[in-house]
């Protein structure tokens, strides 16, 4: 494999015997291949490099677009969580929500990625982005009227992971077609941080706007905000696009890119790394509207500022990756995070006092961007162009499908052991594994 660190996104440090570009189709890497790497760069921090890809008018419309829906969708999620415990008072409806949403993700992820490669990106996005659009605005008049039940919640996440099955391969791979090979990093690093942008700000604004007028206004906000992105997709300037020749199946195609990865050991690697990291780690994430109220004795706005503070700590890790601009070390930066982020959430499970929670949690934020953003960058940087959406389809199942089960396992636990026991045994076995992940895959800081 042969990365040129002035050609490949964040400066990939340079690895010979193998063209990036000319996998073979068997997806197999000869075992004579075995990468050799050259001395790191020093990191640069370079204010211009933070905002590199803007430069490119498409994900200029691209990422204003999508920070103002995410905003939306902010504070939808934070005010749909809340909604729920208000009904039930049961931390195992929070998981029930989780799951619901995760379960279309096993069942047609993979299938929306081979969908993505086949069929223009910014459509299927335009039809995803309408969809959700819908659902916000039906759950808005369920909820103003007061009609609004659990089981609707459910069925409304079950919905809504339908759309984000198809939605997020084809995100993902549609970067690239917004910036250029060299720019794709930064692309990557700035998508995470208008991502956390919104995290930190929708769910601020989503405990207080709940407070004062209702959760139907939350549900209203989201479905306007999403207008923004799809005015921004129809906008964008592409050549016309041209359907690809197809000489086999969906299945054939789904089996190619499966293959791909199971026969190219790095990627394998860090796809484990964002499954189990998804599974264990995340699962405090879901139980922060439970925290909120009977750990830290708050209401809907100390539910905002929590999910808000993991949102600032993302942000920060995210803007300091693109500032980064070309650097040989992310294996090393993955590495770290993989001890940070679970070391810092067993911190936060002892804590009990709100302004110091705040604080915890913007370090674990920092440390779990750091993690899987430099997993999605390595990701990307690996695979071939003509794989690109059914790998991150493969991707993207892992990150969204196993953070529902981890949801509804831990739910469940935490109404039988409480919502701090839960919160230590998940990340204590982040933690464990993050250690054998030091042990075993030596490699994997070299990459």
């Amino acid at each position: 494999m042969n990365i040129d660190p002035e050609s490949q996104p964040n400066g990939a440090a340079a690895v010979d015997g193998q063209e990036a570009a000319e996998p073979l189709r068997s997806g197999k890497i000869p075992a004579s291949n075995t990468p050799t790497i050259r001395r790191a760069r020093l990191p640069r921090f370079n204010a211009g490099q933070t905002f590199a890809a803007l430069k490119y008018p498409n994900y200029r419309l691209w990422f204003y677009g999508q920070l103002a829906s995410l905003v939306g969708t902010w504070m939808q999620t934070t005010a749909e969580g809340y909604l729920i415990y208000q009904l039930t008072h049961s931390p195992a409806y929070l998981g029930y929500v989780g799951f619901a949403a995760g379960v279309p993700s096993w069942l047609l992820m993979l299938y929306g990625g081979v969908v993505s490669d086949r069929m223009s990106r910014r459509k299927l996005l335009v039809i995803t982005q309408s969809s959700m659009m819908v659902l916000a605005f039906i759950m808005a008049i369920l909820v103003a009227t007061g009609y609004v039940r659990p089981w609707q919640i459910i069925v409304e996440a079950f919905l809504l992971g339908i759309a984000n099955a198809f939605d997020v391969p084809a995100r993902q791979a549609f970067t690239l077609e917004m910036v250029s090979h060299e720019d794709l990093g930064n692309a990557i690093a700035l998508n995470s941080a208008m991502f956390n942008s919104a995290t930190a700000i929708g769910p601020a604004v989503a405990g207080l706007t709940y407070a004062a007028f209702g959760p139907a206004i939350c549900f209203t906000i989201n479905g306007i905000s999403f207008l923004a992105v799809i005015a921004a997709l129809l906008r964008m300037q592409f050549k016309p696009f041209v359907v690809p020749p197809r000489i086999t199946s969906a299945m054939v195609e789904l089996k190619e890119g499966l293959a791909y990865v199971a026969h190219h050991p790095d990627i394998r690697t860090l796809i484990t790394v964002v499954g189990v990291s998804s599974l264990f780690g995340l699962a405090y994430a879901t139980l922060i509207p439970a925290w909120a109220v009977s750990i830290l004795g708050g209401n809907s706005t100390t539910n905002g500022l929590l999910q808000s503070a993991r949102g600032v700590g993302s942000l920060i890790g995210a803007l300091m990756i693109a500032s980064l601009g070309s650097f040989s070390f992310r294996g090393k930066l993955l590495t770290l995070g993989t001890f940070i982020f679970p070391t810092l959430l067993i911190v936060f499970s002892f804590i009990r006092v709100i302004p110091l929670s705040l604080l915890v949690l913007v370090g674990v934020g920092w440390g779990s961007m750091i993690l899987f953003n430099m997993c999605n960058n390595l990701v990307q940087s690996l695979v071939p162009d003509d794989l690109r959406g059914r790998v991150m389809g493969l991707y993207s199942l892992t990150f969204m499908g196993v953070t529902p089960v981890g949801s509804l396992v831990f739910g469940s636990l935490a109404s039988r052991i409480g919502t701090q026991e839960t919160v230590l045994i998940s990340a204590a076995i982040t933690l464990t594994f993050a250690f054998a992940l030091l042990i075993a895959v030596p490699r994997l800081r070299r990459l």
